[in-house]
């Protein structure tokens, strides 16, 4: 555990720097708003055109993976939604509330941290990861917020769902990569070297600027949000392991990979949901400073796990 918990801190000691960077406002709000367009535009995107270029989609998809992780999210999303609903929390604060305890931070974290700890072989599984949680509870969470403001679900709805999809520089990265590598060319050199080179900014980035984020969060009913840190780091992996190791046939490195992305803490995009819907934004924002502080164990102890078995 030790010797785990040496190889992953080094990750959260940048965030960390970013933290204390924002909050003794050596970085300001606008300059961090800035490095995470780069990050998320940038160089996020290359480093996924640069992994997806190398593989190919039978590589990366597998149905078994699929079923298992969306299974799993599907229940802990429903759990807590019920245990919202059950405290008399309005129906869209209680949708919001479940998507804090699924969504992970699977694109500025996940794949940066992951690939490096636990090796190339981890990108297909969390893409995979992305890609569910962007394609079907990203979605799931667009229509019913339209179905409770509307009353209905039109061809609008399905428009703005499938815009969003294509305006997501993570999607639209990794399916042009994927279309290069199903070519079977190689990179020109050049090209090559410049996504590597571009690609080698997302980590410590992305990083830096989630914590720099989280500077300016104020807590905000923290004991709802300690359940909703609760469901992400615990319940959400302790669910995908049953699924992947129990329910379906998962390859046992994929489900380590899966398991180990539903560890990962609340993802910063929840929060701009949110905050554009006008749900629950600062009970959201106090679940990603929680859950982000405390993923440093809940990280740690997965990749453990992972190692021994």
């Amino acid at each position: 555990m030790l010797a785990i918990l040496l190889k992953t801190l080094p990750f959260f000691a940048v965030i960390g720097t970013g933290f204390l960077a924002a909050r003794f406002r050596l970085l300001s709000p606008e300059a961090t708003g800035q490095l995470t367009r780069f990050v998320f535009y940038f160089a996020l995107s290359a480093m996924l055109f640069g992994f997806a270029a190398n593989l190919s989609l039978a590589e990366i998809f597998s149905l078994p993976f699929v079923l298992a992780y969306t299974l799993a999210t599907g229940l802990v999303w429903a759990l807590v939604l019920a245990a919202g609903l059950f405290r008399g929390t309005g129906r869209e604060a209680a949708l919001f509330e479940a998507h804090t305890g699924v969504i992970g931070n699977v694109g500025f974290l996940g794949i940066p941290m992951l690939v490096l700890l636990l090796g190339p072989g981890a990108v297909g599984p969390v893409l995979l990861v992305l890609a569910v949680d962007l394609i079907v509870f990203s979605s799931i969470l667009t229509l019913l917020i339209t179905l409770f403001r509307s009353g209905r679900v039109g061809p609008d709805t399905l428009r703005v769902l499938t815009v969003g999809l294509l305006k997501n520089p993570m999607i639209v990265s990794t399916v042009l990569g994927l279309a290069w590598g199903a070519t079977g060319w190689q990179l020109w050199p050049p090209v090559q070297d410049y996504m590597t080179l571009l690609g080698a900014a997302a980590t410590p980035c992305a990083l830096f600027a989630i914590g720099a984020s989280l500077a300016g969060r104020r807590p905000d009913r923290p004991l709802v949000a300690a359940w909703l840190s609760f469901a992400k780091l615990v319940l959400h992996p302790a669910a995908v392991a049953v699924a992947a190791l129990l329910v379906f046939p998962v390859e046992p490195y994929a489900a380590g990979v899966m398991i180990a992305a539903a560890a990962l803490p609340v993802a910063g995009n929840v929060f701009i949901l949110a905050e554009s819907y006008g749900v629950a934004p600062q009970r959201v924002s106090t679940a990603i400073l929680i859950s982000t502080a405390l993923s440093v164990l809940t990280v740690t102890a997965v990749i453990a796990l992972m190692e021994t078995t």
